[in-house]
């Protein structure tokens, strides 16, 4: 089945009176309120006239700058419907950047909305293309004006959206989504998740991105459950969750530690959520979320490509992110074969990093990865070998559990030893005052002429009202029999908040240009043999 014949089903079966899109205000009063009858004519006309715009000599590919919103769901059923290939475009890109981003993925129509129009002003767009603001009168006298719906039948391998990477290791590529790989998600997660039509899904993290396709939009067209699109705010989460009576929610990077971060209320729990699934969350965030708000958390691992799939099964291990899928294995990138498994000691340290952290794969091949859009080089560095090298550095035990060590940038070189970044960002979250970990390379400066090596640095952003003194950094750190000496942060920053994507992914790469600098915040060192924190000069 493609997501067409799927959207077909739900505007004219037995669910197609059932609520589909709903958005209340503040006071709880209807802003939208459609069946999936009402929304999907709405986006059968809308894929009509956009249809009598596209030229079909040209790729039929629609870019979208809309925030999560009625209008941006009517652009996705449209594009399912219609056959047409929606480009998701990140509404953070700005100037050259979105201007490349819209030139490499050939889009012939872009969508906007009042809120994201100006980020085209002055922009140097491909010739020929299109820019239609969704909330004029023009465009919805020309939507209820076009004539019937003739789609583009799709095929389940045909490509729904392309969907830009979060760059948080270089320029962003279009991945080809294809139907077949947004149906089975929904349909996994509905499965897991025990999501039902009569589910509300609350959907926050942007629907330019994967995770919100996947794991929201994705849920709620397979269940047959209502959508409530929304901007995410920590502060103001659970209230709106609570207004919408939502039961499911999505999330991806660091939602859960922002929403932790702020002050616990009383009736935290007093609300009708019962899951949220998401991915990358810390294994204290999944704990507390769950505890303080009364539901069940499911996180898992997956990428945008969707090519290596880790889940969490009962008995995961602290600090493992799950067994992976059949063909799911670490591999040595420089001899291509597989790294031993990890081995840890009384206290949970790895004993051979060297020789157990290598590069997560597929074995088995690309599993749902179509190719990024338009870069043949991209895909090729992708698929070397017969196998599918995901950029993430990985650990696996004899059992079978895989433990995240970080990207393939997250290499440091410390005193002769290799050391990950990740493993020591999981020690730094169980400090009850530390909200988010950041751990990255910084050059060493003590490195002779001729040689190089690092030192690590540590980005710390604390919960909201907590203090953290240097000394009890210290104390904490002695007492951790898994942290090891080489490990130590050199330096410490307390900064108010880190450079992220919009998909909540710390961008490191920022962090690592400002070097041993306190930034924004406050800059602690220690000795290059000791162990006490005090104020940088």
């Amino acid at each position: 089945m493609t997501l067409q014949q799927r959207l077909r089903e739900l505007a004219d079966g037995p669910g197609a009176d059932r609520l589909a899109v709903l958005r209340v205000d503040e006071a709880g009063r209807d802003e939208v309120r459609q069946t999936w009858r009402e929304h999907l004519a709405e986006a059968t006309a809308e894929a009509a006239a956009l249809a009598d715009l596209l030229d079909p000599d040209r790729p039929p590919h629609v870019g979208v700058l809309l925030g999560n919103s009625p209008a941006m769901l009517r652009s996705m059923a449209a594009a399912a419907l219609g056959g047409h290939v929606l480009v998701g475009l990140n509404t953070t890109r700005r100037a050259d950047a979105l201007a490349a981003d819209v030139r490499r993925s050939d889009c012939q129509v872009l969508l906007v909305d009042a809120e994201h129009a100006a980020l085209l002003d002055g922009l140097d767009l491909p010739a020929g293309v299109r820019v239609v603001d969704v909330g004029r009168a023009d465009w919805a006298a020309a939507v209820s004006a076009a004539g019937p719906l003739a789609p583009r039948e799709v095929g389940d391998a045909d490509t729904f959206m392309l969907i830009f990477t979060s760059g948080t290791s270089g320029d962003p590529k279009a991945v080809r989504v294809a139907h077949t790989m947004v149906l089975l998600s929904g349909h996994t997660l509905v499965a897991r998740c025990e999501v039902t039509a009569d589910d509300t899904c609350y959907v926050s993290m942007p629907l330019f991105h994967s995770n919100a396709v996947v794991a929201g939009w994705a849920v709620a067209v397979v269940a047959g459950a209502t959508l409530v699109p929304a901007r995410f705010s920590a502060s103001g989460l659970i209230d709106d969750v609570r207004r919408h009576g939502a039961t499911y929610l999505n999330y991806v990077g660091k939602p859960l530690a922002y929403v932790l971060a702020t002050p616990e209320r009383p009736d935290d729990a007093d609300n009708q959520l019962r899951v949220a699934f998401g991915n990358e969350a810390s294994d204290r965030d999944i704990a507390e979320f769950s505890r303080r708000f009364g539901c069940r958390v499911v996180d898992g691992f997956g990428s945008t490509e969707l090519a290596i799939v880790v889940t969490r099964a009962p008995g995961t291990p602290p600090g493992s992110i799950g067994v992976g899928l059949e063909g799911v294995a670490v591999y040595d990138e420089a001899t291509v074969t597989e790294c031993e498994p990890a081995r840890f000691d009384e206290h949970g340290r790895l004993l051979n990093a060297d020789r157990a952290i290598g590069q997560l794969v597929n074995t088995q091949g690309a599993g749902f990865f179509s190719g990024y859009y338009g870069d043949d080089a991209a895909t090729d560095a992708r698929m070397r070998h017969g196998m599918y090298w995901s950029g993430d550095l990985a650990y696996q035990d004899a059992d079978g559990w895989v433990y995240l060590a970080g990207r393939t940038a997250d290499w440091m070189r410390i005193d002769g030893e290799n050391l990950a970044a990740a493993p020591v960002e999981r020690v730094l979250l169980r400090l009850p005052a530390v909200s988010q970990a950041a751990v990255y390379a910084v050059p060493d400066p003590s490195a002779s002429e001729g040689s190089w090596g690092d030192q690590v640095m540590a980005a710390l952003v604390l919960v909201d009202g907590a203090d953290l003194l240097p000394e009890e950094l210290e104390a904490f750190l002695d007492a951790q029999p898994d942290l090891p000496r080489v490990a130590r942060p050199r330096w410490v920053r307390l900064a108010a908040s880190l450079p992220a994507t919009a998909t909540n992914k710390v961008l490191k790469r920022e962090l690592v240009a400002q070097g041993a600098t306190a930034g924004d915040g406050v800059l602690w060192a220690r000795a290059e043999r000791g162990t006490a924190y005090a104020l940088a000069p």
